[in-house]
């Protein structure tokens, strides 16, 4: 068995970010709780550790128990001291350029949000604000390129899949490379790696040289979905609600691919947004997808989905197994209606300000004991209220099976238990039921106990 290697140096910025204040030295230096350094630790461990099979935030942690950084101003600006890194970041003594790259856009993205950003306005409501600092920081990140017709399509699907699934996410990227279309992905490995390799073989062949793969995480998650290496544009969001609304601000199109809890959240939040009667007119192409096999898969979310929220809210989506080919002329074709619209309503192409995101979707919901088992999972409330709901559930469940306080929270206190309605429990109980099945709510499956309890409420 190979020993674990660990290496010691020092890195630079190659094109961007070479200044500091003092003040943001002391900050990012701050060991207390208070202070930016646990979290830029535990932020750039999660980039330096990529194609670890690890998926839980506080196994990665202890694993990497005496791996330090350090950061300094010297007189040719910023430098990171690295202490007992991964070695698989480096080659012959020299850090990988696109893991420096990431580390920087870390260093980049914690310190103007946590020390510099100040835009939420008085005289804008609570959800206008939010959605104004997620484009302040998406363009302070040079996320946002006007000026350039709908062509950001976003993947959803799990980092744990199978090996045909991985392919065939490869295959339909391949797709949506071939038409130009750029990639975002939650930045992960599994679903979130393949579209984007795929598409790398289509630009190549396409001769495209300026195509977009963009990542899009927080820092709850990162440690357990490390950036896979095809990101060019890391982009690291205060938390899950806004990492949720950078993705459909930015994206023009979704395709969903199987996965676990994590996926089914994303679902429910696209689909509660597009529920909400001010969205009623605006065309969001929204498209389920995996090869031939995967049926069972797309019929369990379906079955869940028109349970809980209706049929109403499966007519917002398309489900299409085996035919990558058909994914991506759907999807174009999606993207011309969605050009068409915008041009008709002067929306501009690079972020979508019309469409509405109720407050339930963009406040951070903190997946605590107590915060779990208060969830309405009632049927007699508004969909898009019910779908906030049950992705706050599925939000908790994610905690408690990769992020390192959910994890705590569940040995100390035991599993997270949610009550509801029996026909919506017992719905619920259904989906998570066939991912535990599927192998889908972690990467080491011998490891893996439900994090979760599911209760009926008592007829009244």
């Amino acid at each position: 068995m190979m020993t674990e290697q660990f290496v010691s140096a020092n890195i630079t910025p190659l094109d961007s970010l070479d200044t500091l204040s003092p003040h943001e030295v002391a900050k990012l230096q701050d060991r207390n709780q208070a202070g930016l350094y646990p979290l830029f630790r535990q932020c750039a461990l999660a980039v330096l550790n990529c194609g670890s099979e690890l998926d839980s935030t506080k196994q990665v942690l202890e694993k990497h128990k005496d791996f330090d950084i350090r950061v300094s101003h010297k007189h040719r600006g910023v430098q990171l001291e690295l202490i007992n890194a991964p070695a698989s970041a480096f080659v012959d003594g020299e850090i990988i350029q696109g893991i420096r790259e990431h580390m920087f856009s870390v260093l980049r993205d914690l310190l103007y949000v946590v020390d510099e950003l100040d835009i939420c306005c008085d005289e804008l409501e609570e959800g206008e604000q939010v959605t104004n600092m997620v484009f302040h920081i998406l363009r302070h990140a040079n996320a946002i390129e006007p000026h350039i017709k709908p062509n950001l399509v976003v993947c959803w699907g799990g980092h744990s899949i199978s090996r045909d699934e991985y392919i065939y996410t490869k295959q339909v990227g391949y797709e949506l490379g071939l038409r130009g279309f750029s990639v975002c992905t939650g930045c992960g490995p599994g679903a979130m790696k393949g579209p984007m390799k795929g598409a790398t073989i289509a630009h190549a062949k396409q001769r495209v040289t300026d195509a977009r793969y963009l990542g899009v995480s927080e820092p709850g998650i990162i440690a357990a979905e490390s950036p896979n290496p095809i990101v060019n544009e890391l982009i690291i969001m205060p938390d899950i609600e806004k990492r949720l609304e950078a993705f459909v601000r930015l994206g023009h199109g979704i395709i969903v691919f199987p996965g676990g809890a994590g996926t089914a959240e994303e679902i429910l939040y696209m689909l509660g947004v597009l529920l909400h009667e001010r969205n009623n007119n605006v065309p969001f192409p929204f498209i389920f997808t995996g090869p031939e096999g995967s049926e069972a898969y797309f019929e369990t979310v379906d079955r869940f989905i028109r349970a809980t929220l209706g049929d109403q809210a499966a007519e917002l989506y398309e489900i299409v197994v085996g035919d990558p080919y058909d994914v991506a002329v759907k999807m174009k074709a999606g993207l011309e209606r969605v050009t068409e619209y915008r041009k008709a309503t002067g929306e501009s192409f690079h972020f979508n300000w019309q469409l509405h995101i109720p407050s339930e979707f963009q406040q951070p919901f903190e997946p605590t004991h107590e915060n779990m088992a208060a969830l309405d999972l009632t049927s007699d409330q508004p969909d898009y209220l019910l779908a906030a709901t049950l992705r706050k559930a599925l939000s908790g469940i994610v905690a408690g099976n990769v992020k390192e306080p959910g994890i705590r929270a569940i040995e100390e206190h035991g599993p997270f238990e949610l009550s509801g309605e029996p026909e919506m429990v017992e719905a619920l109980d259904t989906l998570l039921a066939a991912f535990v099945e599927q192998r889908r709510m972690k990467i080491n499956y011998e490891e893996y106990q439900p994090c979760y309890r599911l209760v009926q409420d008592e007829p009244a």
